[in-house]
């Protein structure tokens, strides 16, 4: 059996560089995601994510960021994962964002629990993106989702 991706893809109405844009500068990601980032995401660069309403932080490793791809290793879900975004340009003008997180440790069924809950968590973000790159809306999906704090 080949282990568990979590994925996730949504058009976004906006040119790519803008939407890779949003997902390295940690001022425009706030809006959608998490609610600070110490650093802009660089190849190399480590940064701490916050997610305040939840006291949660994690640090990222960047190992690609390009306005093609990012690629970063988190460890959300305890144990060390990838993370890779890719900005495919639209024929018009917008972009196909495409999300993929695999390496999840456990067993097969705590993969697959993780793997589910990742693809949730990333559809929010994206729907997020979205809300925020074509109207300036913040939904906050992520802050609402868990409104009495994470789950155990």
């Amino acid at each position: 059996m080949t282990d568990p991706v979590a994925r996730a893809e949504m058009q976004i109405r906006r040119p790519p560089a803008e939407v890779f844009e949003a997902f390295a500068d940690p001022a425009i990601t706030a809006h959608f995601w998490f609610t600070s980032g110490s650093g802009r995401l660089e190849p190399g660069a480590r940064v701490k994510w916050e997610w305040a309403m939840y006291g949660f932080a994690v640090d990222v490793e960047v190992g690609a960021a390009d306005p093609e791809r990012i690629e970063v290793t988190w460890s959300a879900y305890g144990a060390p994962s990838t993370i890779e975004w890719r900005f495919t340009p639209l024929g018009d003008g917008t972009t196909f964002v495409s999300v993929a997180n695999s390496g999840f440790a456990g067993t097969e069924a705590e993969k697959a629990k993780t793997a589910l809950d990742a693809t949730e968590g990333f559809a929010f973000v994206l729907a997020g993106a979205k809300a925020w790159l074509e109207h300036g809306i913040e939904l906050n999906l992520v802050r609402d989702r868990f409104p009495n704090g994470l789950p155990d």
